[in-house]
């Protein structure tokens, strides 16, 4: 027992001598030396871990580690012993100082302080030149009624007029001079200042005059040098995947992919030589997880229920007899918009009508944006409200599942990972990344991946052929979806969007225009005709390729023909043509439903001019005298 009430009374006296909030610490607590080691950079926050060193001794003793920056979470500060240290307690304190706590800052702001000064001199110097100016405008007066005075009685002194003009005029440009010279002194201060003011708003992100600490109270049983890991997280950093794409000369040769990230780290911390894991998860500092509550579901009209809009139609009409009306919309929570789930933007009070899509995908977004809150909430040790966010997010998307149709079933997102896979690249070398306000760009890994390049053709879009690779992921690395510049050997040859690629999964980029391509289309022939109690119309259509290259090429020709649901009693039915279509498997299964055509041909080299590759097809279109064609949309 003796062993506990000692570390008891330890307890009690470090409370006791520990500084509060606001207070500076006494002049002997010295802060332990301490570097970071490693940063995990997640979506929107960052994991930073420091190595802290520990005093010798055996014994009780309290750590303090500053400066902690000013983007750190408070409540995310968690110590991770070693072998014969054990952390009892780590805690979080801030502390009022009369200067910024970081050098390059302090640099700044002495550099405004003293141009400010010189500002105040100039001032005074332009103050006094402005006195003295005044007074030279009365001595010239004086001395004009003094010299007519002189005159009129004949005492005109012709030598000391002369050198008392000549002192006026000489002071007088003097003086402009010296207006001059200050005022061009205070533009080039007063430019200075303003760009030293704008470095300094850069630099420090918004000024700090607050010092803050991380105090870990442990216990060493072992003598000797140790360390302990101090963890926390900080805002103000995010991270996105970029990509840039080499294809080689040679069509057979594989593409290169440099696989990058853009860093924005503006944390008020450097991170020198340090371990950096990049991460798409969202950081987990919470133990248990979050109480499941109950789905109340409240039904529009009965008394007492708490969703006036409902699930049904409300006061003022349903969406589609399903989706939430009424007068606040439906609240897929079952709750007030208080407790952190807004109603949604649907039809009521007199609003237009949302598709269906656009509603479920409103829906998506109010379920992401609560998860997120939840996961925020719970790393800062709120797990009250942490839970209630959580549970208004899987009410939201239980409500869309209420609500989706048979057909939207299949499309919609998986509830806890709406935004793609959770991913983690370790970096293999160690990296330095500063705390500043533009982006960095940093090297996640080198691919070399296999390719077969085709070219592609849209002739109803555009005149212009593109270069297509097919490229399989064959690394043991997921591609993340994001920007991507692709280029031709050393030429850049455009932009375009990387999808998400998953291990071992194909995928399509194209590598910009070839010139020595081209492709055009045009409408030949058209009739129409009834045939029984129907009209007929038929289109013919003429598509010219034309190449200037030095060697066969394989091109993919795309086009399309009106499709319509059967219910809309539109019969289209290609006449001549369908024998030359793509037999590839993918394409007759998703695309040819569809109406969508595509040829795969050779064009050879001297088939250009008169004697490009053509390829003509044909089609009617079938539907009864009554049917009037109301809109064609492109889906």
């Amino acid at each position: 027992m003796r062993p506990a009430r000692l570390l008891l009374l330890f307890s009690f006296a470090v409370a006791a001598a520990t500084p509060g909030v606001g207070q500076e610490p006494k002049a002997d607590l010295k802060a332990a030396t301490s570097k970071v080691v490693g940063v995990t950079v997640y979506q929107n926050t960052a994991l930073v871990t420091r190595e802290v060193t520990v005093p010798d001794a055996v014994g009780p003793v309290e750590v303090t580690v500053t400066p902690l920056p000013a983007s750190t979470m408070s409540t995310s500060l968690y110590a991770e012993g070693a072998d014969g240290v054990r952390v009892l307690s780590t805690r979080y304190r801030t502390r009022a100082i009369s200067e910024d706590n970081r050098i390059e800052v302090r640099l700044l702001e002495a550099k405004v302080k003293e141009n400010g000064r010189k500002l105040q001199a100039i001032l005074a110097d332009a103050k006094a030149l402005e006195t003295n100016t005044a007074f030279l405008g009365k001595l010239e007066v004086f001395t004009a009624a003094t010299l007519g005075t002189l005159t009129e009685k004949g005492q005109l002194d012709a030598e000391k007029t002369l050198s008392l003009v000549t002192f006026i005029r000489e002071t007088r440009v003097k003086a402009a001079k010296e207006e001059v010279a200050l005022k061009q002194q205070m533009e080039t201060l007063t430019e200075e200042t303003e760009f030293t003011k704008r470095r300094l708003g850069e630099v420090a992100g918004g000024r700090s005059r607050t010092e803050r600490d991380a105090i870990i109270v442990l216990e060493k049983t072992k003598a000797g040098p140790a360390t302990i890991r101090l963890n926390y997280l900080v805002s103000s950093v995010s991270w996105r995947p970029l990509y840039k794409l080499r294809a080689g000369p040679k069509e057979k040769d594989a593409v290169t992919v440099d696989y990058l990230a853009s860093v924005s780290q503006q944390t008020g911390e450097d991170w020198v030589n340090v371990n950096v894991v990049l991460s798409t998860a969202q950081p987990l500092l919470n133990a248990s997880p979050p109480d499941l509550r109950s789905l109340e579901i409240a039904v529009a009209g009965m008394p007492g229920a708490s969703n006036p809009g409902g699930f049904g139609g409300g006061q003022q009409g349903g969406f589609g007899g399903g989706f939430g009306g009424g007068q606040l919309g439906a609240n897929p929570a079952g709750g007030p918009a208080s407790a952190g789930v807004p109603p949604p933007n649907v039809a009521g009070g007199g609003g237009g009508m949302p598709s269906a899509t656009s509603y479920l995908k409103s829906l998506d977004d109010q379920s992401r944006a609560n998860r997120v809150q939840a996961q925020t909430l719970l790393n800062n040790k709120d797990a009250a409200n942490g839970a209630v966010f959580a549970n208004n997010a899987a009410a939201i998307e239980q409500y869309r599942d209420l609500l989706a149709t048979k057909e939207e079933v299949g499309k919609l997102g998986v509830a806890t990972d709406i935004d793609g896979p959770s991913v983690n690249y370790h970096l293999k070398t160690k990296l330095s990344l500063p705390s500043r306000s533009d982006d960095q760009v940093i090297e996640i890994a080198k691919l070399d991946l296999a390719s077969r390049f085709y070219y592609k053709a849209v002739p109803l879009l555009t005149s212009n052929v593109y270069r297509i690779a097919d490229l399989t992921n064959t690394t043991d690395m997921i591609l993340l979806a994001g920007e991507a510049t692709m280029y031709l050997g050393m030429d850049f040859v455009g932009q375009t969007r990387m999808p998400l690629v998953a291990i071992g999964k194909p995928f399509t980029l194209g590598f910009g225009v070839d010139p020595q391509l081209q492709v055009s289309r045009k409408l030949m022939d058209k009739t129409r005709t009834t045939q029984g109690g129907n009209q007929v119309l038929t289109f013919k259509y003429r598509i010219l390729l034309t190449s200037y290259k030095a060697a066969v090429v394989d091109v993919q020709v795309v086009d399309r023909m009106p499709f319509a649901e059967a219910s809309q009693t539109i019969a289209v039915m290609m006449l001549k043509g369908e024998t030359d279509l793509s037999k590839d498997t993918l394409y007759l299964r998703d695309e040819r439903p569809k109406n969508l055509l595509r040829w795969d041909v050779k064009v050879d080299p001297k088939q250009n001019g008169d004697k490009a590759l053509s390829l003509d097809y044909e089609y009617k279109m079938e539907f009864e005298k009554s049917v009037n064609i109301g809109s064609i949309l492109a889906r």
